[in-house]
C-alpha cells in the first residue's frame, strides 16, 4: 500500500487557537485532542491594529519579534510569559490580551518528523557562510530575522523563482521578489545546511539571528506556487494533499496586491474562508474581497483580490487539518 502520510494527526505539530482577551493575565489551552507544547507561537489581535507577535522556544517566550516590522526584538514577559505543556500564557500587554478583543494564535511544534526546525545563530558578516540545521531534508522555506538590529525579515521559498537561491522576499513588506546575493549567497540549501550571504538582515557580524525552516511533509505541509486566473467565482485549484488548517499566500511578481495574506480553519470553520489577516501590516482582520475555499485536498482562491490576480505569480505555505488520505488509506471529507 502506498504511504499517504506519516502524520495522521496534524494537531500534534500545528494548531490554531482562538481566544478572547481579558486585559489581565490568562493561560490559553489548545483545543486539540492531544497535548502540544508550542515551540513557535504567532499571535494577532483580530479586532485592533496591533503588530503580529512572534515568540519561540529558542529565544524564550519573553523575546518578541513582530512579523510586520523590521524592529529588533523586544524583551517583555508581559506579552507571552510562558510556552506551556498544552498552550501558552499571556500577560496584560495590549498586543496579546486587550480586554474583550478577539485574538488568534498559530502554534507549531519543532520536529524533523513534521519538517520544522528553529535555528539560532550569530552572524559573522562573511559571504558563503553555512549554517547547520536538523531537518535531515532540504528546506523549502527559510525565514530569517536579525534579533539585535532593525533589519527586515528575509524569506527563501523554493518556488519563488526558477533560481530561488538568488532571490529574496521580505515578510514585513508587499514588495515583489528581489534578486540579491546578500541573503542566500546564490547557494541552494541542502539537507544539512543553508547558506548565507553577507547581508545585515541574515548575517551581520556579531548580531544574534533566528531562522525558521520548513520542508514539505506529505499529508501535513506544502510550500508551492500557482498562477492566478482572476475569475471571481472559479479561481485556480491548488492541490496540497490535505485539508488545510492554515494558508498563507503572497504575490511575488509585483507589488500590486502583493500582500502576505493569511487564512485559517478556526476563524471560518466553513467555506468560504472570508476572514483574512495581512502579515505585512498591523491592521485588524478583513472579511470581504479576499476569500478561499479549504477543500479536502487543497484550496481554491476566489475574488480577484490579493491571491487571485489574473496572470499573477503566487507562492504559498499551507499546513494540514487532516491528510487527504491517512496512513490506513482512509480519505477525509471536505468541510
Amino acid at each position: 500500500m502506498a504511504a499517504y502520510t506519516t502524520i495522521d494527526n496534524p494537531e500534534l505539530y500545528f494548531q490554531t487557537k482562538l481566544y478572547t482577551g481579558n486585559g489581565s493575565t490568562q493561560s490559553i489551552t489548545l483545543d486539540g485532542d492531544e497535548d502540544m507544547q508550542p515551540d513557535f507561537l504567532w499571535i494577532k489581535d483580530r479586532d485592533n491594529a496591533t503588530s503580529h507577535q512572534l515568540v519561540d522556544v529558542v529565544r524564550g517566550s519573553d523575546e518578541v519579534l513582530c512579523a510586520d516590522e523590521s524592529y529588533a526584538l523586544t524583551t517583555d514577559s508581559n506579552r507571552v510569559s510562558s510556552l506551556d505543556a498544552d498552550g501558552f500564557s499571556v500577560g496584560s500587554n495590549s498586543n496579546v490580551n486587550t480586554d474583550t478583543a478577539n485574538i488568534v494564535s498559530w502554534c507549531w511544534k519543532e520536529s524533523a518528523t513534521a519538517g520544522f526546525d528553529i535555528v539560532g545563530y550569530t552572524g559573522n558578516g562573511t559571504d558563503d557562510t553555512d549554517i547547520a540545521h536538523s531537518l535531515s531534508a532540504v528546506p523549502h522555506v527559510i525565514i530569517v530575522k536579525n534579533r539585535t538590529e532593525a533589519y527586515g525579515w528575509n524569506v527563501y521559498h523554493h518556488k519563488n523563482t526558477s533560481a530561488p537561491e538568488t532571490d529574496a522576499l521580505y515578510l514585513e513588506t508587499n514588495a515583489a521578489t528581489a534578486d540579491t546575493a546578500d541573503s542566500w549567497s546564490d547557494e541552494a540549501p541542502t539537507s544539512s545546511v543553508f547558506t548565507l550571504g553577507s547581508g545585515n538582515g541574515v548575517n551581520k557580524d556579531t548580531n544574534a539571528l533566528i531562522a525558521y525552516l520548513w520542508t514539505d511533509i506529505q499529508g501535513f505541509s506544502k510550500f508551492g506556487s500557482y498562477i492566478g486566473n482572476g475569475v471571481v467565482d472559479d479561481g485556480p485549484f491548488i492541490y496540497t494533499g490535505f485539508r488545510p488548517a492554515f494558508v498563507l499566500c503572497k504575490r511575488t511578481d509585483s507589488t500590486s496586491s502583493g500582500a502576505w495574506v493569511l487564512w485559517d480553519n478556526k476563524r471560518n470553520p466553513f467555506n468560504a474562508s472570508e476572514n483574512y489577516l495581512v502579515v505585512d501590516t498591523s491592521g485588524a482582520e478583513g472579511s470581504s474581497g479576499t476569500s478561499i475555499d479549504m477543500l479536502s485536498n487543497g484550496f481554491k482562491p476566489y475574488d480577484t483580490g490579493a491571491c487571485n490576480i489574473s496572470g499573477g505569480t503566487f507562492i504559498y505555505m499551507a499546513f494540514a487539518e487532516a491528510p487527504f488520505v491517512n496512513s490506513n488509506g482512509v480519505p477525509n471529507n471536505a468541510r
